[in-house]
């Protein structure tokens, strides 16, 4: 007798989370970049109650299912005892993705990532599967995990970040309780290692510009950490920058007549300066920040328009990659 398979089909769906307008940009941009690479999976954004009503019209037209997570959800004892530890607020909201259990697996990716090219091979991965941290690669970095939606682990995560809190605190506090939960991932299963390729982030740079070079091409995911994030800057709107082309449109159409902050260059010293230093690998040798004209003597100006230009970044960028 000849056995035929069943055809059974699992859902199965890429998640981030936005808690508020700024993050939800990010959020646009990543659907987005999934969407450009033509993944055939579902695409599912969490976001706070907080987020604009026209940011979650503008994830509705890019995400499958936007579902709003309050931490404030005072009919669960389990988020009562949380709300006593306020540090663990975002960390709290982030395990509110083991719910989702209309799911069979799921790939979580921080808002703050990006998409380089098509990655639905990652669910053939298992839970918990993720790259190693650059910082301390004994540890996982949980910008990019795979993991399985399940209630039971959700209260199990619950009761662990309750009892336990995060031993990474407020910088990036699920990181923490993920790897105290999943305390086996460095040492059990070589399989649920993810090639940094697939969360490459800038401190690599600093750290090892050699292995960039030589396998930078290669990348999949870059994780932009920082406070300054790239859909801050308007840069080079001209070439077709993925935010400035596909996603203010989609804002501009939901806020209609009401002014919005579209999230382009903040002008700000501090901000220039962080974003110079975030450059500098790809930046030409160490100099002297440039003095516009009518600025004070020995201030600190970068020269967007000249050498510092995204253009000249990226070529240097570029060289480095070939």
């Amino acid at each position: 007798m000849k056995w035929q398979k069943k055809n059974i089909t699992t859902v199965i769906a890429f998640v981030t989370l936005a808690t508020n307008d700024s993050y939800a940009k990010g959020a646009m941009v990543l659907g987005q970049s999934l969407r450009n690479h033509n993944t055939t999976k579902k695409l599912v954004a969490l976001i706070g109650p907080h987020v604009a009503e026209p940011c979650r019209e503008v994830l509705s037209s890019i995400y499958d299912e936007v579902c709003v997570v309050d931490v404030m959800d005072s009919g669960d004892a389990a988020h009562l005892s949380l709300m006593k530890r306020p540090d663990l607020g975002v960390t709290f909201t982030k395990l509110h993705c083991w719910t989702l259990t209309q799911y069979s697996k799921c790939v979580f990716m921080d808002a703050d990532t990006l998409v380089l090219s098509n990655i639905d091979e990652l669910f053939e991965r298992e839970e918990l599967s993720a790259a190693p941290d650059p910082g301390w690669p004994d540890c996982f970095n949980s910008g990019v995990f795979v993991f399985k939606p399940s209630n039971e682990t959700h209260e199990k995560l619950l009761t662990f970040c309750g009892e336990n809190g995060s031993f990474d605190g407020e910088s990036c506090g699920d990181q923490g309780v993920l790897n105290s939960f999943f305390n086996t991932w460095a040492t059990a299963d070589i399989s649920k290692h993810l090639p940094f390729i697939y969360n490459l982030s800038s401190i690599a740079i600093y750290s090892y510009l050699p292995a960039f070079k030589q396998y930078g091409r290669n990348a999949k995911v870059v994780h932009f950490l920082g406070k300054v994030k790239p859909w801050s800057h308007s840069y080079d709107t001209q070439r077709g920058v993925l935010y400035a082309q596909s996603v203010v449109p989609l804002l501009q159409q939901a806020y209609g007549e009401t002014p919005f902050n579209s999230g382009f260059f903040d002008s700000s010293e501090d901000v220039r300066n962080h974003l110079y230093e975030q450059a500098a690998p790809f930046a030409s040798p160490p100099r002297k920040f440039h003095q516009r004209k009518g600025s004070s003597a020995g201030s600190r100006q970068i020269d967007y328009m000249g050498d510092d230009s995204f253009a000249n970044i990226e070529r240097k960028l570029d060289s480095f990659l070939k």
